[in-house]
C-alpha cells in the first residue's frame, strides 16, 4: 500500500508514524523495554516468565489493525500473489535475517535509531537497500 501524496494521505502517514513512535516511548518508559517485534515474539514463544506483557503487546497489534479496518474499511485485504512454498521460504528468510541482524525493522528502525545506535543505522540501511534492490529486480 503506497501513501497517497494528497493532504489526507500524508496526514494519515504522519499520524501512523507518530503513534508508532509514541507507543515505543510508552513501552520504554513504562516497562524499560524496546519495542522490537521479533524479540517480543521470540521471547513470547519461548515462554519466558514475564511474557504476559509481550502477548498483550502482540494482541494489541492485531486488534489495532482490525479496529482500523473496521473503522475505515482500509486496507482492503487481498490474497497473496505467490505460492505457499514461496511465502514460507520468504518467512523463513525474514526470520533468519532478524536473528542474524539482532533485530527487525521495528527494533532497529524505530527504537535503535532513536537511541543513535550505529548498529541500528547499519541494519536499517541494509533493510532499505535490500528492499530497493528486491523491487528493482522483481519489478
Amino acid at each position: 500500500m503506497l501513501v497517497s501524496l494528497t493532504p489526507s494521505g500524508v496526514l494519515l502517514a504522519l499520524a501512523g508514524g507518530g503513534l508508532i513512535g509514541l507507543s515505543a516511548i510508552v513501552l520504554l518508559w513504562s516497562n524499560g523495554r524496546i519495542a522490537g517485534i521479533s524479540g517480543i515474539l521470540f521471547a513470547s514463544v519461548q515462554g519466558k516468565p514475564d511474557s504476559g506483557w509481550r502477548w498483550m503487546f502482540l494482541l494489541g497489534l492485531v486488534l489495532g489493525g482490525l479496529l482500523f479496518h473496521a473503522l475505515t474499511g482500509q486496507p482492503q485485504p487481498s490474497p497473496p500473489q505467490a505460492s505457499i512454498g514461496l511465502l514460507m521460504l520468504a518467512g523463513l528468510l525474514v526470520g533468519l535475517g532478524t536473528r542474524l541482524g539482532s533485530g527487525c525493522t521495528s527494533g532497529h528502525g524505530v527504537c535503535g535509531l532513536a537511541r543513535f545506535s550505529v548498529r541500528s543505522l547499519t541494519a536499517t540501511l541494509t533493510f532499505i537497500g535490500s528492499g530497493m534492490l528486491t523491487v528493482f529486480i522483481l519489478g
